[in-house]
């Protein structure tokens, strides 16, 4: 069993996808817009091209002939897939699930009415005028995303009715792609959010990983923490959310599902069909397979039994401030000497401010307080420092 595999999307999570592929003798073509992105590192080879430029996608499909095309960002031409997929490649997990979830309107539209999951009220806009009229719709406070976009960019909160203009040109600036539109999202009044790794078989049931929280800002999340904390009813309702709308996009592989904890209930927000940000803290030990390990065996029709929670653990992100072509690290001894910590440096070859550029890792026995790991990978986390 040896496939070739086209990574479209070559960043941190990408690169981790790439060594457990390796790891059971795969061979991996990275691609991404930028030479020396993370995966094309460790890679067997790569390619340099601009994704949302389907004569260029045509082209290194053709070239390389691979047995699956492994989408790990939003920005990809992913209505070319449906081709692929006649042509016998299998897209991951399916081309419909990678061209739904590239854009926001599609998998929202599918969950809310086709599917009948809970979500916020939401509307559409194209234009700033439309978005003003979107927000009084809604209602304020509301949430302003780009349909394409990745780690929280373009997206904000609109508080008053100043914060529109602005909301618009910021979403506009984040906006992935050609794609010039937004969701306007009714604001949850969440108690938390869960990520809840799903991870769909070739003839084997449907598997969920121990829930995971995290806290984002700027869009972006800062910590994540596994097992969250939830209540067994609520986790039911998401489990089976869950099922409802990775089912509907087919496929094999692992999806990232985020929902809304409420008083109300819980609310489906985004899915992402392939590893989650937030489950990087799977790479501290938690799970008898971390995320990536996860998806590459269940693309490879390898069966999983079960996935089990090993110990607690969490992550906290290693944040860039200032934009530099050459950007090194210090701190990194002071975070080696503290027990059940470690930690990944991403090796991306330019830092800007705010940019992830690595992540700590903390785990401790299962049913240690969750809030006490969290706490020392924010502090390991902040003796790393990334220099220009």
């Amino acid at each position: 069993m040896n496939y070739k595999i086209l990574l479209l999307g070559s960043g941190e999570l990408g690169k981790e996808f790439v060594i457990a592929a390796q790891r059971i003798g795969q061979t991996i073509i990275a691609v991404d817009s930028y030479e020396n992105a993370p995966a094309m590192q460790v890679a067997d080879g790569f390619e340099v091209i601009n994704m949302l430029d389907g004569d260029a996608l045509d082209r290194i499909v053709a070239k390389h002939q691979p047995d699956f095309i492994v989408p790990e960002i939003e920005a990809i031409r992913t209505e070319r897939f449906y081709d692929y997929e006649k042509q016998g490649i299998t897209v991951v997990p399916s081309a419909k699930a990678a061209n739904f979830t590239m854009n926001r309107k599609a998998i929202r539209d599918l969950a809310a009415k086709e599917l009948g999951l809970r979500t916020a009220n939401y509307r559409y806009a194209t234009t700033a005028d439309e978005l003003t009229k979107a927000v009084a719709e809604v209602g304020i406070p509301c949430v302003v995303k780009p349909l394409m976009s990745s780690s929280g960019k373009g997206q904000s909160t609109i508080k008053t009715e100043s914060d529109i203009e602005k909301a618009w040109r910021y979403a506009v600036e984040g906006s992935r792609g050609d794609v010039v539109e937004v969701i306007v999202e009714a604001f949850v009044n969440f108690n938390s959010e869960i990520t809840l790794l799903t991870v769909t078989q070739n003839g084997n049931p449907t598997l969920f990983c121990p829930p995971i929280g995290h806290r984002q800002e700027r869009g972006d999340y800062q910590e994540s923490w596994q097992p969250a904390q939830i209540s067994d009813e609520a986790l039911n309702e998401a489990k089976e959310m869950a099922a409802k709308v990775t089912e509907a996009l087919g496929g094999a592989g692992l999806f990232g599902v985020e929902f809304f904890l409420t008083d109300e209930g819980v609310y489906f927000s985004e899915l992402s069909p392939r590893p989650h940000d937030t489950g990087m803290v799977t790479l501290a030990g938690t799970q008898n397979f971390n995320e990536f390990e996860l998806h590459l065996r269940a693309i490879s029709s390898l069966p999983i039994f079960e996935i089990t929670l090993e110990k607690a653990g969490a992550s906290a992100v290693i944040l860039a401030s200032e934009n530099s072509n050459h950007p090194t690290f210090s701190g990194l001894e002071k975070v080696a000497v503290l027990p059940k910590t470690d930690f990944r440096i991403f090796g991306k070859p330019s830092s800007r401010p705010f940019r992830r550029m690595g992540v700590v890792l903390v785990n401790d026995a299962a049913g240690k307080p969750i809030e006490t790991i969290v706490e020392k990978a924010k502090a390991a986390a902040r003796l790393i420092t990334v220099n220009t």
